[in-house]
């Protein structure tokens, strides 16, 4: 199952693509793609609907970040080997968890915003968890129970602010536009090579990041059970899991977001982002 939010800023409508590649209205359904609605039973209930009796909505108008309102908007860093060497740091012995502001999330072709005091804006494709149920101290084999589903996630980065402002990385990770989600979540049933998918991002056309899940440090099942040793994970939160090599902050010299970029993300079976860079007004 594909559920996605439609409409503007403020005013998205829940929905669903069907088989037929239709859009449907879920808004009869649910309110919203949020932690009230985002649980196995909302799942079920929609699994059980005549989906043909749901109104057809226009799949042209823009499509928001598919879950909204998170408790927690949870980050992984450096969980790809390629990428901890690329930014010459060692690959972390245990995962780095890290916190994205909610405030941060936007649509999956929204504008990415550069702040007026930004000078190392950057870019990292990823893969992001929904959480469908409580988790709090999960075996890993126990992991999937607790997720509804995946979709992708830019999680783009100042990193001077990141790295040379002191404190944690929150501040470096937070800014407005800051947590592009989407076009979709897909339900977890949907996904048969989750431990092997391809995640890539152009800029401008050109190839910058490369990766696969079969490369992660710490696999999606391993990082749902560490975190929850440390956190009660409930519907709604969202963990996005590290980027593969080839972010700005790697190239020599740095070449970061500018004024007028493009991006593309893909990953496999979770569509793909289409982002443009502008200056904060």
């Amino acid at each position: 199952m594909k559920l996605l939010r439609i409409g503007e800023t403020g005013s998205e409508k829940p929905a669903l693509i069907d088989n037929e590649n239709k859009y449907r209205d879920l808004s009869s359904i649910i309110d919203d793609l949020n932690p009230e609605t985002l649980n196995f039973e909302t799942i079920n209930k929609i699994k059980n609907l005549d989906l043909n009796s749901l109104p057809l909505i226009d799949s042209k108008q823009r499509v928001g970040p598919c879950a909204t309102k998170p408790a927690n908007f949870i980050a992984i860093g450096l969980n790809y080997k390629a990428h901890a060497e690329e930014t010459n740091s060692d690959a972390p012995k245990e995962p780095i968890v890290f916190n994205k502001s909610p405030n941060c999330i936007v649509g999956p072709n929204d504008s990415i915003v550069i702040p007026k005091n930004s000078k190392s804006l950057d870019h990292e494709v990823e893969i992001a968890m929904i959480i469908g149920s409580k988790a709090k101290y999960v075996k890993e084999g126990e992991a999937q129970k607790h997720v509804l589903g995946y979709c992708i996630c830019n999680d783009i980065s100042e990193r001077e602010w990141q790295k040379d402002r002191g404190g944690q990385w929150v501040k470096g990770k937070s800014g407005d536009t800051f947590g592009p989600l989407g076009p979709y979540l897909v339900t977890k049933d949907e996904i048969d090579n989750l431990f092997n998918l391809n995640l890539s991002l152009d800029l401008n056309g050109k190839r910058r990041q490369t990766g696969n899940t079969s490369l992660m440090i710490f696999n999606f099942n391993f990082l749902i059970s560490h975190i929850s040793q440390f956190i009660t994970l409930m519907p709604g939160d969202i963990i996005t899991t590290g980027t593969p090599a080839g972010v700005g902050m790697g190239m020599n010299p740095p070449d970061y977001l500018k004024d007028g970029d493009e991006m593309i993300l893909k990953v496999e079976n979770l569509g793909e982002q289409k982002l443009k860079v502008v200056k904060e007004k």
